[in-house]
């Protein structure tokens, strides 16, 4: 299983989804199509199913940054609220 990744445009908004696996090979891969204003994009994560640390801490500092997690899986959130401590 491998990270797919769809764009799309809704409004002002650049929108992400990520479906399959996360891992810290994809976050390279994910900074590299991301513009620099993080508060224009949306990561919908409905269809991912995996992610290890690296992936978990990225997303928590992509948040962090200002950027809009949509559909977020509760295990992902709530390892990335056990991160924070």
């Amino acid at each position: 299983m491998t990270l797919r990744i769809e764009r799309a445009a809704r409004q002002r908004f650049t929108v992400f989804t990520l479906s399959g696996r996360m891992e810290a090979e994809q976050v390279a891969e994910l900074k590299e199509l991301f513009d620099r204003d993080y508060r224009n994009i949306i990561l919908d994560l409905c269809d991912l199913r995996l992610a290890d640390r690296d992936a978990v801490r990225f997303l928590r500092g992509c948040e962090a940054d200002g950027m809009k997690l949509e559909n977020c899986p509760v295990y992902i959130r709530e390892w990335m609220d056990r991160e924070k401590d």
